[in-house]
């Protein structure tokens, strides 16, 4: 089974996998649904056809204070819409605070493209949330 790492946006949506041992997190596409859940959850349905998924981990945009905000709002609503549509899955949430930062550093670093980064910079972050949460469940271990 594999994790599903989900970097949540306003017209945009990262997606990263685990591999089957859920080991490495890669970034799998850019989703770009413009706001249109019923295009974004259409598409997670393909992609939990081609992967055996059993955990989604979504990325809760929290102030730089750990205040919440509208994002925030809106993330949970979704996070709802995957609860009611995904019930057998488990769904957990991760602080995704500087995983935008750290995916633009990414990026710099290896020279891409500035055209090309608006459309990898959310497949970057997930890979970032999808990590996180990986790595905090080995230390639960």
């Amino acid at each position: 089974m594999r994790i599903l790492g989900i970097d949540y946006g306003d017209t945009r949506v990262g997606i990263a996998i685990t591999d089957p041992l859920q080991i490495t997190a890669q970034g799998l596409e850019t989703i770009d649904y413009k706001g249109n859940d019923k295009v974004l959850l259409k598409r997670l349905d393909e992609i939990f056809e081609q992967y055996e998924v059993d955990t989604i981990v979504v990325g809760m945009p929290y102030n730089m204070n750990g205040s919440s905000s509208f994002r925030v709002e809106a993330t949970e609503k979704f996070i709802h819409k995957l609860k009611c549509k995904y019930n057998k899955m488990k769904i957990a949430t991760m602080d995704e605070r500087l995983t935008t930062v750290e995916a633009h550093r990414t990026m710099n670093d290896l020279g891409i493209d500035k055209k090309k980064k608006k459309m990898i910079v959310d497949t970057i972050s997930a890979v970032y949330i999808l990590e996180k949460y990986l790595n905090s469940a080995q230390k639960n271990l």
